[in-house]
Parts: C-alpha cells; structure tokens; sequence
C-alpha cells in the first residue's frame, strides 16, 4: 500500500504535462481529495522531492527499478491462481514440521525443534530458487483436548478454536512463513484417514486383538497414553508416560507400567479389557526394511533420526494399536468398532495431507508424486519413530503411491537455563511471553537458531543471549554492515564510490566467496546452526577489512587515497548487500531493513544463490543508498537480570495473551511437555 501510495504522489509531482488534477476534480472529486492527502504526507513529499531532481519520467523509472519487491503474501492468497503445485524441470519440496499440540502454548524448545527450523530451511529453498511448499497446523484430537476443554468449561472444538489462535498468533510473532497453517478437525482430515484405513484394512495390514487397558474408576474412562504415568519397566524411571520412557526412549505399554497412576486425578487405574484393531508392522516389516535402506542412502537423516529409527528395527516391529476408546478424534469408520476413534500416532501424521488438501484441492500432486517431490520432516527426535516407522508403514501398506520422507531432520533437546520448561512454575519462556520481553523476533530467531540442538540437547541462557547479542549482532554483523553504508553516506553522498580492486579486496572477497560456499552446502545438508557461522565470519572478515583499510583516514588524502577509501566502501557495501540476503532465512526483518537502507532490490543475490555460488558485487558505482541506521541495539545487564528473575520461576505468576488481546482477567496456565506431536 505504502509503495502504491508513494508511486501516486510522484506521478502528481514527475507528470506536469498531464493535468491529472483537472481530470480528476471534474471526474471524481472523491479521489483528487483523497490524491491531495497523499501528497501531504511528508513520506511522499520526501520520495517526490528525491525524484524531482531531475524531472523526467526517466527518473521516476528507475527509482521504481531500485525498490525491493512487497514480500509475498501466501496466507491469503487466492487457491484458482497463486497456489503452488510441483513444477516440472524444478525442484519440488515439500516441508512439514511436527504437529503441535492445540492445548499447549509452545516453548521457545518446541519453536526451535519444529517450525522454525523448516521455517529456515522454506526460506532458504525460495532463496535457491527451488519450488517449495511449507505446511504445518495444530493437531487437535485426543483426551489432552478434552481435558482441557474440561478445565475451562468450553467444548473440545471451541478449545481448538481457541488454541489454534494462539499458536497461529505466536508463530506470526515469530515470523514463520507457512504456505499453509491448518488444523486437523476438518473434514478433509476424516476423509482421507478413513480412505487410508480401509485400504490397509482390505490389503490385510489391520488385525483385530483384545487390549488390557489402564481404566480410571475415579475419572470413568479409558486412559490414553500420556495421561498414565508410573516407573519405567526398562531403566526405572519414575516420570515414565503409558506410551513411552522419556529416559531410555524405549516404547511402552501402559499396563507394564510400575506404579502407574492417572496424572488427571492421581488415583491408580485398574486393568481392563477392550476390542481394538492393530497396524500389523511385522507383515510390513520387509517392505519398510527396503525403504529406509534407499531413503537414508540418498536422503538426509540426522544421526540421531538414523540411530532411533535402527533401535526400533533391530528390537523387531511389534503390532502397533491404532484405536482408543475416546469421543473427541477422527471416527473409526468400521462397524465392529463404532464408538472408537483413531489413536493420535496414526492420526496425527495423515494431517500433513488433510492440511495441504485445505490449501489445495490438487494436494495429491505432493503427497502421490514421489518422483518428483522432496519430502523433508521436522522434529524433535522423541518423535522420530513415528515418523520413520509407524507412518511409513501406514502409507506403504496403502499402496497407493505416496510421498514418504526423504529427509528426517530430528533435534534434541532444548532446555531453560539448568533445567526444563515448566508453564506450570512459570519456568521458561513459552511462545506468549517472547513477544512482552521487548526483544525484537528477529534476536529471538538468531539465538534459538545460534544454539540449535543439532548434535545434543542445549540449553537456552539469558547472559548467553545478552553475550550473543552484544558481541555477534550488535558489535560484529550489525557494526559493520552500519560502517559499510555510513562510510558511502558521508564520504560518497550516499552513492556506491568507483572500486579499482587491489589484491587485498581480492583476498577479502575470495574469504567471503569460501563462506557463501560453505554456507550453500551447510543448508543444503540442512545444517542450519553452523551455517549461521558462514554469516557471521563474513562480517568479521569486512570488519579486519575495514580497520586494517582506515577508509576514514584515506578520504582526507590525496586522489589516489581517496580512490582507495571508495573501493574499501564500495567492496563493503557490496558484502553487506550480499548479507542481508544470507540473513532472510534467519532474520527476515533484518535482512528487508538491510536491503531498504541499501535501496537494494530483493533479487540482488539470486545469481549467487542459484547458480555456482560465487560472490558478485551487485550495487554498482553510482547506485544511490538510503538512509542508514543501526540494526541492533544492545542487550543491558539490569535488562537481562530481570528478565531471568521474571521467568526463573520464583514466582509463579499468570501471564496474559496480548496476542489476542484477552481481557486483563484472562490467564492461562497449564503444564507442558518438551515436545510437539
């Protein structure tokens, strides 16, 4: 709108030999008025003025030229046109993140284990050109839900409603930029579970078994996995869930569970029986054995997805229950088990496909295309099986030519300070707060990113972000992307100076040229925290350039000094323009304000991302910069001291949702596991 705005006023001010005025006042009088308020904004009064300089139609031209592409907007865009849908003669992938919970409010652990890290990983494809979808929502069925909607005396569907606000509101904070964000209560959800379940069950791969189950007397119900907690059979550990052991990772079943107590009421649960149908992972045992052979041959396992998924192998597949005796979740379409519904591990992961058939109705064209289509998974790794075994298992015993993950990109975990995140004891930042800390998403982003959990569990600290932040962003990337455009502003009136490269700017720029490479093959690799490195030893490198080269002493000597100080300028800016690209897949707010104080346009750096990776200037001599201002401010000890003591649990207090602007009465606490669906 603004650009649109701007672009009027200066066809008022850069057009004198048509009276568009005259046209207007006699035509329409409603839109001259609304022309002669634009042109009294002091934004267009500036633009016009800067263009006017040389009044011609030219100038406006290639002012326009100069402008950085509007971002492009894929939450609302119309499905007939702009979806997108595998191409052919491109790479096509297609990228999902763990379904979180609706009845949890992320922690800054499940951010950075989930959606941020395919939110990077969507960016930099776009970035290389590649034909990119990126899909996620919430993942709304199971007793966790009802219980919830229990606690706040609301149904299970208006819970979801509720809940899917907030994550979609929390994670547009934090910038993630889903093609599509959906939800798993919706019709297209039970129908393409139900298709899948009957084509395993016509193919043979569902069999019928009688289940002991953990039943509360207290609470009336069966209980579903994660709301059974007791002592691990295998390595006693005494916080083990009715489905697995946080500790061993081995799966469990609830009944084996020693002490096993029901975590809603605290009461122990008695033992009964129920009729159930079981995936019949044996039977696809073989098949499953030949895929991951050729999927983790040419694909892109993490290590850690690798050893999870060969542990559940090499202890041999067992039958795996796919229903529970619950009300809220997707109907079990067989008459024999009417009253059941599907059990979240089967259910959950067929969501990826209903949430892209809600953003198009040619979805089959990513999910039943795997020659053509990537497919790469985020998560943490306590999800790993189910995705690496339980899933594909469902999908091949379909047998209907789906997509299955070619890459599994798994995290570890990410803790709070020297312990876990706990909502319940007010320890940790979850997703609603990040935003009342007054510290920009974009640091945010660069810390969770910087101590991502690649290799082992991390640990998130607010004097490590506040060091981070003063030291990497603030006294490294941002002073000297701040030196690069302030030295062209004053010396230069803010124009790119002529460059005479001697062999020092060569040595320079072919240390840049090693890091974008290194950068490429890092993301490609999907290593996304030592690819961070890349940038910030590119800027590192332009500040050693810069200080050994003092151009602010050389512009007050003689031609051949002064000569000297325009190319240490304009080699700067010319790195810092190829930063701001590196940066839009971690700070994309960053990396636009870079861009629009270099008046550089938003394909600057495709060349260098699509093509052999080698560094270009892409500002030339003469190319006029914008105004410049720092991008960082700094991270103050008091400031830091009191955030720790906010979030350090000594208080537990009730935090508000400013997201969605709830009433100054309106809390929600609760308790949070680590880790999404």
């Amino acid at each position: 709108m603004c650009v649109c705005v701007c672009v009027c006023s200066l066809t008022f001010h850069c057009v004198p030999a048509f009276d568009v005025h005259l046209f207007l006042v006699d035509k329409l009088q409603c839109v001259a008025r609304w022309f002669e308020q634009v042109n009294a904004l002091p934004v267009c009064q500036t633009v016009a003025q800067r263009v006017q300089q040389q009044k011609s139609l030219e100038s406006l031209k290639r002012f326009l030229q100069k402008q950085p592409l509007p971002p492009r907007s894929r939450a609302n865009r119309g499905r007939a046109t702009l979806v997108s849908l595998p191409q052919e003669g491109k790479r096509n992938v297609l990228i999902t993140s763990a379904l979180p919970y609706v009845n949890n409010v992320p922690h800054l652990g499940n951010i950075i284990g989930c959606v941020l890290s395919a939110d990077v990983f969507a960016r930099y494809g776009r970035l290389r050109g590649w034909n990119a979808l990126f899909v996620c929502g919430t993942d709304e069925y199971g007793t966790a839900t009802e219980n919830k909607a229990r606690e706040e005396g609301l149904s299970p569907q208006e819970i979801c409603d509720k809940y899917h606000a907030v994550h979609a509101s929390i994670y547009k904070w934090f910038q993630i930029d889903f093609d599509h964000f959906g939800r798993t209560t919706t019709e297209k959800q039970t129908e393409i579970a139900q298709d899948i379940f009957w084509r395993l069950y016509d193919r043979g791969f569902l069999i019928p078994d009688t289940v002991d189950q953990l039943h509360c007397e207290n609470c009336q119900r069966f209980l579903a996995d994660r709301f059974v907690e007791g002592i691990c059979p295998n390595c006693r550990y005494p916080e083990a869930r009715g489905d697995q052991c946080d500790k061993c990772g081995r799966l469990i079943n609830a009944v084996e569970l020693k002490d096993p107590q029901c975590k809603v009421c605290k009461r122990t649960p008695v033992v009964r029986s129920s009729a159930h149908l079981f995936l019949d992972l044996p039977k696809l045992e073989s098949q499953l054995e030949q895929w991951l052979e050729q999927s983790m041959s040419t694909g892109n396992w993490t290590s850690n997805a690798r050893h999870i998924t060969r542990s559940w192998l090499r202890d041999g597949l067992k039958p795996r229950c796919i229903t529970r005796d619950l009300r809220w979740g997707t109907p079990v379409p067989h008459p024999d088990f009417s009253g059941k519904v599907f059990y979240v591990w089967f259910d959950a992961p067929i969501g990826y496909l209903s949430i892209t058939a809600s953003y198009t109705d040619e979805w089959e064209k990513w999910w039943k295309n795997p020659e053509k289509v990537e497919l790469y998974n985020f998560m943490a790794k306590d999800n790993v099986p189910f995705h690496s075994v339980v899933f594909p298992c469902s999908l091949l015993g379909a047998q209907d030519n789906y997509t299955l993950v070619s890459n599994l990109i798994a995290t570890e975990y990410l803790n709070y300070e020297d312990t876990k995140f706990s909502k319940s004891r007010g320890v940790g930042v979850f997703g609603d707060m990040a935003k009342d800390t007054d510290i920009p998403s974009d640091v945010w982003r660069f810390y969770l990113l910087y101590l991502r959990p690649e290799g082992q569990d991390s640990a998130f600290s607010w004097a490590d972000m506040a060091l981070k932040n003063n030291s990497e962003l603030l006294n490294n990337l941002g002073n000297f992307i701040n030196r690069a455009g302030m030295f062209a502003s004053k010396f230069f009136e803010g124009r790119v100076p002529q460059m005479e490269l001697q062999q020092e700017d060569k040595r320079l720029l072919a240390q840049v040229g090693f890091e974008l490479r290194q950068y490429i093959q890092l993301l490609d690799r999907v290593r996304i925290r030592d690819a961070l490195k890349c940038i910030l030893n590119i800027s590192r490198h332009g500040n050693q350039y810069i200080q050994v080269n003092e151009p602010w002493k050389k512009i007050k000597g003689g031609d051949e000094d002064r000569l000297r100080a325009g190319t240490v300028t304009g080699v700067s800016v010319n790195v810092a323009c190829l930063l701001s690209a590196m940066l839009r897949p971690y700070m994309p707010a960053v990396s636009a304000t870079i861009r629009e104080q270099l008046c550089a346009p938003a394909n600057c750096a495709d060349a260098m991302f699509q093509g052999a990776g080698s560094f270009v200037c892409t500002l030339p001599a003469g190319h006029r910069i914008g105004t410049i201002s720092p991008l960082f401010q700094k991270l103050e000890a008091e400031q830091i001291e009191s955030l720790k003591r906010r979030f350090g649990g000594q208080q537990v207090s009730a935090r508000r949702f400013s997201f969605l602007g709830a009433s100054p009465d309106t809390t929600f606490i609760q308790p949070l596991g680590r880790h999404c669906t």
